[in-house]
């Protein structure tokens, strides 16, 4: 079987995963490979998994790319991807206009449910957040922290706290039965990344890679993108 590995940020994974049968209807390539926390992503590749493909934040693929690990010349903006946050599909929605709203309905809340503080994009964002907000320590015991988004919106969606709430990249939430997309972070809060695709140097399949990152930059994609939760990238 001919198969094309990724190594990508969780953000990406449903729209990777929505055109998956249109590329390999394209090159004859499945896709394989693991989606989780950008960190996570970039420290197996400079240990050496073998990828083809890279999808992470822009300044990640940057610095890969200074590395030699990534074809700078390869790099294309795949889109942009707020964080956001959670809640089960059965609950009300969480309004936070501003920050006096988000930080009383963190507080309110019995379960915050977020992906890794300190490897994922989301997760050291809203560890960030909760000290801007001064709420670190009264929200310390609450946190259920996994290893990327998407398991964090899963354990979301199956838990019975009075009243769980999520937090990681909208594009997390969206393909995750069981929660939805309650709002964007208020300003002073919000996060926005730019996430960018890149072919690996050592790379088996390069042409395929770069079949792939055609597909999911492509004007003809822009409709399959917006409805993954991707923003238009910038010209």
């Amino acid at each position: 079987m001919n198969k094309l590995n990724i190594l990508s940020g969780g953000a990406a994974q449903g729209l990777v995963g929505s055109l998956a049968g249109a590329f390999k209807a394209q090159t004859g390539f499945d896709i394989a490979g693991e989606f989780g926390a950008v960190g996570a992503m970039a420290d197996k590749l400079r240990g050496g998994m073998p990828t083809d493909i890279v999808i992470l934040t822009a300044a990640l693929l940057a610095t890969l790319a200074e590395e030699k690990l990534v074809v700078a010349a390869s790099i294309s903006d795949v889109g942009v991807v707020e964080t956001a946050l959670a809640v089960r599909a059965s609950d009300p929605k969480v309004v936070a206009p501003d920050e006096a709203g988000l930080r009383e309905a963190l507080l309110a809340s019995d379960a915050i449910f977020v992906p890794d503080t300190r490897a994922s994009t989301a997760g050291i964002h809203v560890a960030s957040v909760l000290a801007r907000l001064g709420i670190t320590d009264a929200v310390a015991a609450r946190l259920k922290i996994f290893p990327n988004g998407a398991t964090a919106m899963r354990e979301l969606a199956a838990s019975d706290a009075r009243r769980p709430i999520g937090c990681t990249q909208s594009t997390e939430i969206i393909v995750t039965k069981g929660v939805v997309l309650s709002g964007s972070l208020p300003p002073g809060c919000e996060l926005a990344t730019m996430y960018t695709a890149g072919v690996t140097t050592k790379a088996a399949h390069p042409s395929q890679a770069s079949a792939l990152i055609g597909l999911l930059t492509s004007a003809g994609q822009r409709e399959q993108r917006e409805r993954a939760g991707f923003i238009s990238a910038r010209k």
